[in-house]
């Protein structure tokens, strides 16, 4: 199932995508796409309610803006350095355990939404990366049984300020949090629909330029290792994303470097999750 939010910003209601590419309006159903959906058998709760009233949902016009397809999730946590070529073209070794860091969950917008290039920014970069979806409470999981707490996947642009992440003190949450730096979608993708997470190829275009174009067979640590290893450190709550990193191709590692400026449209997609695209604008 693809599960996807519509309508205005702060104002958006949950449906799903068939696999015509029909889009359906589940407001009916009474849940939106949150921890409690998550946390209660949401998923296959909405696939029984959709087998005997599918007919008589809404159709969502093709017109209408597509939001996340989430409601703000308790935290967004990310896996830095995932993809060896990414590490070398970075100048960092790759590492011996997850890189982690936290992604305001207040950056989370559409998926055809602009870009705000934020005040004082020089150097904003894209970064296309696989995000899944935690579907069931994990804390101290194992490998072994880290897919059972997944609900699905999703397409995520980590966009990032490479000055506030990198030439300022502190922690790399600044250039990862400004708005609109969390693209997600256009749906999420539940794990029936996602045959192996760890073989999926991925690309972003800038202009229509293929900048990065790579497969997640190149993780340095694959999703289950990833869900394990963040469980070890926190609870992870129903609905909370882990986005799994960016392959080579990032503005940062080009020579010479080439980063955002309004304008710039930004393509992005994930085989099996669907394509989105940002274009970039100045804060206003």
């Amino acid at each position: 199932m693809k599960l996807i939010r519509f309508g205005t910003p702060q104002n958006e209601k949950p449906g799903v995508q068939l696999q015509d590419g029909t889009r359906l309006d589940v407001s009916a159903f009474g849940s939106d796409y949150d921890e409690t959906f998550f946390g209660t058998e949401g998923i296959e709760k909405l696939s029984q309610w959709l087998e005997q009233h599918q007919d008589s949902c809404p159709v969502v016009a093709s017109d209408v803006r597509l939001g996340a397809p989430l409601a703000r999730p308790s935290k967004i946590v990310c896996v830095g350095l995932n993809y060896a070529k990414h590490a070398e073209e970075s100048g960092m070794a790759p590492p011996e355990e997850p890189v982690l860091f936290f992604k305001a969950s207040s950056a989370i917008t559409g998926p055809f939404d602009p870009i705000r290039i934020p005040k004082g920014s020089t150097k904003t970069d894209w970064e296309v990366e696989l995000a899944l979806v935690i579907g069931k409470k994990a804390s101290y999981v194992s490998e072994k049984e880290a897919l059972n707490h997944v609900a699905g996947y999703v397409l995520h642009n980590d966009v990032s300020e490479r000055a506030f992440q990198l030439e300022r003190s502190g922690q790399w949450v600044k250039g990862k949090s400004c708005d609109t730096f969390a693209p997600l979608g256009p749906f999420i993708a539940t794990t029936d629909e996602i045959k192996d997470p760890n073989s999926l190829d991925l690309w972003l275009k800038l202009n229509g330029k293929l900048m990065q174009n790579s497969n997640t067979s190149d993780f340095i640590f694959n999703v289950q290792e990833v869900v394990s290893h963040i469980s070890q450190f926190m609870t992870l709550l129903p609905g909370d994303i882990i986005s799994t990193g960016t392959p080579f191709g990032v503005g940062l590692g080009l020579t010479p470097p080439r980063y955002l400026k309004e304008g710039d449209e930004v393509e992005l997609g994930i085989e099996g999750l669907g394509i989105s695209k940002q274009i970039c604008k100045a804060y206003a």
